[in-house]
């Protein structure tokens, strides 16, 4: 709970910084400058949590060097098919960038929130699957997150494998992400390639290490974050992975 607090807290104060800083013109001053990378992160901390002024940035909420990673990927490849867990300002990032975006989401008020926000992107299909009615015996559905300690997402991790499809991309940032990167292995594209947001959590860097893919860590910058995290890159084992 202190953390939660502690969060919100730091969340409320860069709004109210945010709001000082587009009345003294240092907002305009950033965004005239945010070709550059640094100047692109210090705005980018006064947008944490406001999904408008990251889809204004442009940027999903992955490190930077995970996002650049992920731009040049899909500019070698033209109408790229993307699976999303988990939806926002990445879906619209991906939907400028890709072919097709199907965006599955749990939470309902977000889910409704976001249909504003992809109707200019026909290749975007944003569908809501809730919690499971029941909660599944198999703990590997169930999420680690306090607020949704009693429900699971079996119905949601097994959404991608509905669609029947192979995808040459794949984002896990949603809930119950070892469960997704297990059933994301078989609807993945021979030289496919999966996105893992977060990663340096230990229950995720443990799934990541069992799931017999080569993998990249990108680590570093994160839009809106004051701290360092980490995105993680996966590829079918046959690809040299590389850490960093």
């Amino acid at each position: 709970m202190i953390k939660i607090a502690a969060k919100r807290a730091y969340v409320k104060m860069m709004y109210g910084l945010g709001a000082i800083a587009r009345r003294t013109g240092l907002l305009d001053w950033l965004e005239r400058r945010q070709d550059k990378r640094g100047f692109h992160w210090v705005r980018s901390l006064f947008a944490i949590y406001d999904v408008d002024q990251m889809i204004a940035l442009d940027v999903p909420w992955w490190t930077y060097r995970a996002i650049d990673a992920v731009d040049r990927f899909l500019k070698e490849r033209s109408n790229a098919s993307v699976f999303e867990f988990g939806s926002g300002a990445s879906t619209i990032w991906l939907a400028r960038r890709a072919g097709t975006v199907y965006s599955t989401e749990h939470d309902k008020d977000w889910f409704d929130l976001m249909q504003s926000r992809i109707a200019p992107y026909p290749g975007v299909r944003l569908t809501y699957v809730p919690t499971d009615a029941t909660i599944s015996e198999n703990p590997l559905f169930h999420s680690q997150k306090e607020a949704y300690a009693n429900h699971s997402f079996e119905s949601y991790v097994h959404e991608i494998a509905k669609t029947g499809q192979k995808y040459d991309l794949i984002i896990i940032d949603g809930r119950a992400r070892p469960a997704c990167l297990h059933v994301a292995k078989n609807c993945l594209a021979k030289d496919g390639m999966i996105v893992f947001d977060n990663s340096k959590r230990q229950r995720y860097d443990i799934a990541i290490r069992q799931s017999g893919f080569a993998v990249t860590h990108l680590a570093g910058m994160t839009p809106s974050l004051p701290y360092r995290d980490k995105t993680t890159l996966l590829y079918v084992s046959s690809t040299d992975g590389q850490n960093a």
